[in-house]
């Protein structure tokens, strides 16, 4: 399993690996462009409502079987690349649902928690500010916003060289798929806030008359827990 994105015959552009400029869409997206985005499984963390970032937490029973819940949706694809996170929530996912990953891309891991990581939303705005968010709010020793729409660019530069092929299926978190719609479609990353994403939830970012659009978000597991912790 490579950690680059392979190179693609046939394809106009071919693969964007650079790190220069912030990520653009254009105005010329094909009509099919198609970017699937697969958050994780449940995990223990994920439940509790902990923030996950580096610890590398397995998934659990539940979300195991969300995993393999979208093998029939996913089988239906014809995928001109699969990038995953490394971590093993994400991989594990993918293993399950019937990708072959074509790359991993370190990329899409979740957004850097720094002192925060384990902890929930409750217990960060106990610490000193109650209108915390990870989208509105500091992460000492963490990413800032600026970090993570650097590298969220980046990947959606490297994937724009395969939607003419077919889709693209990015197998990744919830904070960082949040991010990788705003930014598809022009937002600030703070802007992610504005999206919500369940364990094993998949979503399409598509384009239409050449613009980049949100195509479905969301779309609940079959497998999806009665509550999850936010």
């Amino acid at each position: 399993m490579s950690t680059q994105p392979p190179s693609r015959a046939g394809s106009a552009t071919g693969p964007a690996l650079s790190t220069g400029p912030a990520f653009s869409a254009g105005s010329n997206l094909p009509r099919d462009a198609a970017i699937w985005l697969v958050r994780h499984g449940e995990t223990e963390w994920s439940r509790s409502g902990q923030h996950t970032s580096r610890t590398d937490v397995a998934l659990t029973a539940l979300g195991e079987e969300q995993a393999s819940a979208l093998r029939p949706i996913l089988d239906q694809l014809d995928p001109a690349l699969v990038l995953s996170s490394p971590r093993r929530r994400a991989l594990r996912t993918a293993e399950l649902a019937g990708l072959t990953v074509d790359a991993i891309d370190p990329d899409l891991v979740e957004w850097d928690y720094g002192d925060y990581e384990g902890l929930t939303s409750v217990e960060i705005r106990q610490l000193g500010d109650p209108d915390w968010t990870i989208f509105t709010g500091e992460v000492p020793n963490g990413e800032s916003a600026a970090d993570v729409e650097i590298r969220v660019d980046r990947v959606l530069d490297r994937v724009l060289g395969y939607v003419s092929d077919g889709p693209v299926v990015l197998v990744a978190h919830g904070h960082i798929g949040r991010v990788l719609a705003a930014r598809w479609i022009g937002l600030d990353v703070r802007d992610g806030k504005r999206f919500t994403l369940g364990t094993a939830a998949i979503s399409v970012l598509g384009a239409e008359h050449g613009t980049a659009v949100i195509d479905r978000w969301n779309i609940p597991n079959p497998r999806q827990p009665e509550q999850e912790a936010q």
